[in-house]
């Protein structure tokens, strides 16, 4: 299945790596799949289209993020919102008269899939711990790449893999976040679970031995 853009900013923009993931997510054609770190929506979109292309409705996909180009931590790595691209600023400030990364602009792209998805607004340090992972079967970890944060959004979906499940995690190894790859390690060893290095060090995909 080709990845698209959707005319918005998306982390997996090299050639082949958008791919690459879809068919990582098909291969366990999961039935309820979390997403950490939505941004734009442009992976949640896919995500959801590729579910319905195998599921039909039979999907829920629930993706949470802080939605605000501010963070407290100033650990983090604050992803880069702008467009370069002069026509895309002047679609969503005078045509659409949205931010792409907004809660409002993410639903509306999601529009489709209303009835299959619940996008939820905040921290992950704080909702994590209140979301039931006991029937979610399917995470891309995205969101924040600051160590303590990176290992608190693996502690909170630990049940997942423990439960036969995935968690794909982005950027691992990412020069300027060396927080990521350390957390993902430690994580692992922990508990003893198989870690993939796949899409030539990208992802780090966690799962049970």
């Amino acid at each position: 299945m080709k990845y698209k853009k959707y005319f918005r900013k998306t982390s997996l923009k090299q050639k082949g790596v958008g791919e690459f993931f879809l068919n990582e997510i098909a291969k366990k054609n999961p039935k309820k799949f979390l997403e950490v770190g939505v941004f734009h929506g442009v992976t949640a979109r896919n995500v959801c289209e590729l579910l319905y292309s195998t599921r039909g409705q039979d999907f829920k996909y629930v993706g949470l993020d802080l939605f605000a180009e501010t963070l407290e931590n100033q650990k983090e790595v604050i992803p880069n919102t702008k467009f370069s691209n002069p026509i895309k600023n002047l679609y969503f400030n005078y045509i659409k008269r949205q931010n792409p990364y907004s809660l409002e602009a993410v639903n509306d792209l999601l529009k489709k899939f209303k009835d299959n998805v619940s996008l939820i607004k905040g921290n992950s340090n704080i909702l994590l711990k209140k979301i039931d992972m006991s029937k979610i079967d399917f995470v891309f970890l995205d969101g924040g790449h600051d160590y303590q944060t990176v290992k608190n959004d693996l502690d909170c979906c630990k049940d997942v893999v423990i439960n036969g499940g995935t968690i794909l995690c982005d950027d691992y190894d990412l020069s300027y976040a060396p927080g990521v790859k350390k957390a993902i390690d430690e994580f692992s060893s922990e508990h003893g679970l198989r870690c993939s290095i796949i899409c030539n060090d990208r992802f780090a995909k966690i799962e049970k031995n």
